[in-house]
């Protein structure tokens, strides 16, 4: 089982240019990637996107790639615009003539108009750069795949002792269940004494609407699928596949169970447990939306 929240990173320094890998992941309904490349990488985004997929099946992952200059790859380019010189040259040679200027219009005169040069940083191309981008993403999807694991792990650990706890919880409802229809029935006897106030009564009525009261009351089927839904949820903890999506479905259907033991239960102490039972589903839910 693996969490949907992880973190991965890998550089490398390769021909002077420093290239970086970075990838996050955080929890989602679904498989949700994005890419930033620089514009030279652009081309890659499907293919990057494609390898996160062979590791992560659900989540939003984020993956940010880096190139950087630096070192001796990187150089200073001076470019000059000639063209632009020339006209320079043409129009101070223009304006010698017809100022009757004297002196020689030289490369240093030329070298003092500095829009016509431009430097550029350049950074020497990467051999197969492609390749060391997916060699940096693989090895950053290692790291990130080992951290979800291990948070998936913890995870496991904190739901399997709801779990435990849940299933004690339902073994005090089952035991309350007797007493809690005994309590019932006397209630009931008591409200048809005070209505009756002395006057005689069909006994046979009474214990028919007991047996309806108890059939109404009865949890028993409840808990059974309750505990089975239990069972199902600890097994899907053991499985190494993803299993969000599924143990979010086992949830509902133990809320739901939940919720009938508490409307049939007429009994304090039962819905005790019942707010117990709630809050402790909540807290597995709020676990596993971060469950891949």
């Amino acid at each position: 089982m693996k969490s949907m929240t992880g973190f991965g990173k890998r550089e490398v320094l390769s021909q002077g240019t420093m290239v970086g890998v970075e990838i996050r992941s955080v929890n989602h309904r679904f498989c949700e990637i994005m890419a930033r490349l620089p514009k030279t990488l652009s081309s890659m985004e499907l293919g990057l996107k494609e390898q996160i997929k062979q590791v992560c099946e659900r989540g939003r992952v984020e993956v940010m790639v880096t190139v950087n200059g630096v070192g001796p790859a990187s150089k200073k380019v001076v470019t000059l615009d000639r063209e632009l010189a020339r006209r320079y040259i043409q129009e101070l040679k223009s304006l010698q003539r017809d100022c009757h200027l004297s002196g020689a219009i030289d490369v240093n005169i030329v070298a003092g108009f500095r829009d016509l040069f431009s430097v550029n940083e350049e950074v020497a191309p990467l051999q197969d750069l492609s390749n060391v981008v997916a060699g940096l993403t693989q090895k950053a999807l290692s790291d990130l795949e080992k951290m979800r694991k291990k948070e998936g792990a913890a995870l496991q650990k904190d739901l399997t002792q709801r779990l435990h706890t849940i299933e004690g919880r339902l073994r005090t409802v089952q035991q309350r269940i007797p007493a809690a229809l005994e309590a019932s029935a006397v209630r009931l006897n008591g409200r048809v004494a005070k209505l009756l106030e002395g006057q005689s009564v069909n006994m046979d009525r009474v214990a028919q609407e007991m047996a309806m009261l108890a059939e109404r009351s009865d949890v028993t089927e409840e808990l059974t699928r309750l505990r089975s839904h239990v069972g199902q949820f600890r097994a899907a903890l053991k499985e190494k596949g993803p299993v969000g999506k599924r143990l979010d479905f086992l949830l509902q259907e133990m809320g739901r169970e939940v919720n009938t033991i508490g409307s049939k239960a007429n009994d304090g102490e039962i819905s005790t447990e019942v707010v117990e039972l709630k809050s402790e589903l909540e807290k597995i839910r709020e676990q596993v939306q971060n469950i891949e």
